[in-house]
């Protein structure tokens, strides 16, 4: 049956197919030839003719990419404004989420999880002491001199790792048999599921600091960590309420009937294969709330963007926005391609011992 499908593969059978179907074989080969052309046209001008040297716009070969902007605007794109002296601590908040990843794909051991799990909740806490400083013999360093890729990890990862905990309770609280607790949950997703995000940060940066005590006061970067935690917390809630729906209430009553209690049967019975089985959407909420770090540029924070975008405006390299939103965005493009890699070998590790829970469980039966 599979001999007429393998004989097109030779000169002859090729040809046959061309007569056979002359227009899906044109369209074939014209964007072949099309996706070709692009390719060259793009290492042409990456790499070919790129610059990767240059003290201005004028050092730099105009048939080509000018990475010199790039590469000598390097370190502020990273860093923003941050002291140099100082950037060992901002190296050990840049690295400390990647360390975490390679963790996670990593051959399980003993308490490997519990490792990855308590990096990434203390993460937010720990990496705004000590970019801020003030204390442990640390110099401070004000928060309106963060920018640029360090501060869109902070952000980011910050703003998922408070609202996951929240997250969970919102959802728990959502199927709640308590009609109280459920209209409040709610009202309070609804509310900010319907706030476009831009309205979201200027109320956290401009309204959010008249309800705070006198005296007290947060930084431009943790007000806007708040509205994107809020914000995120009401989606990543949904989501999570779609696995917890989708574990048989039988186990529930089940551990119920076992005096498990309610926290215990959630913690050890439900909650992991709930979270297990929305893996995928929980990542693509990752995903898209770390692109959408880049609006906190209209709170005036220099994050990766809008550092960026201010670059552009320098005599000296005027007319490099190409190489500029090139560079932001295989940056973005790189992170979500890792996250979505790492979601992938998760998902296998859990398939995995599923699989062998199943094989167990049918030996012991």
């Amino acid at each position: 049956m599979h001999a007429p499908s393998s004989s097109r593969l030779t000169p002859s059978g090729v040809l046959a197919t061309a007569r056979a179907y002359p227009f899906s074989t044109f369209l074939t080969v014209g964007l072949l030839y099309v996706a070709l052309w692009l390719t060259w046209r793009i290492v042409d001008w990456a790499v070919i003719e790129a610059t990767w040297q240059a003290g201005d716009r004028a050092g730099c070969n105009p048939e080509g990419a000018c990475w010199a902007f790039i590469l000598n605007r390097l370190p502020q794109f990273t860093f923003g404004f941050y002291p140099e002296a100082e950037r060992w601590r901002a190296w050990i908040v840049l690295l400390a989420p990647p360390a975490l990843l390679l963790l996670a794909m990593a051959p399980d051991f003993k308490g490997r999880r519990w490792i990855i799990a308590g990096g990434f909740i203390a993460y937010p806490v720990a990496a705004l002491a000590l970019l801020s400083g003030g204390s442990l013999g640390l110099s401070h360093v004000p928060s309106d001199q963060w920018g640029g890729l360090l501060l869109t990890m902070i952000v980011g990862i910050g703003a998922f790792v408070l609202s996951f905990p929240l997250a969970i309770l919102l959802a728990l609280a959502r199927l709640s048999k308590l009609p109280a607790l459920r209209w409040l949950t709610i009202g309070f997703i609804d509310f900010w599921r319907g706030m476009p995000l831009v309205a979201v940060l200027f109320m956290s940066v401009i309204m959010l600091p008249l309800f705070l005590p006198p005296g007290f006061e947060i930084s431009r970067p943790g007000l806007a960590l708040t509205g994107l935690t809020l914000y995120s917390s009401a989606y990543l809630a949904e989501v999570i309420r779609g696995g917890l729906q989708s574990v048989g209430r039988g186990q529930t009553e089940a551990a119920l009937a076992l005096s498990f209690g309610f926290w215990r049967t959630q913690t050890y019975i439900v909650m992991p294969q709930a979270l297990r089985a929305v893996l995928p959407g929980i990542v693509n909420s990752v995903i898209a709330l770390f692109k959408d770090t880049t609006y906190v540029m209209i709170v005036g924070l220099f994050d990766l963007l809008n550092i960026v975008t201010a670059a552009l405006s320098d005599a000296r390299w005027l007319g490099l926005a190409t190489e500029g939103y090139v560079f932001v965005g295989v940056i973005y493009w790189l992170f979500c391609f890792v996250l979505s890699h790492v979601s992938s070998r998760l998902e296998a590790q859990q398939s995995r011992v599923v699989r062998q829970d199943q094989i167990l469980t049918g030996s012991t039966q």
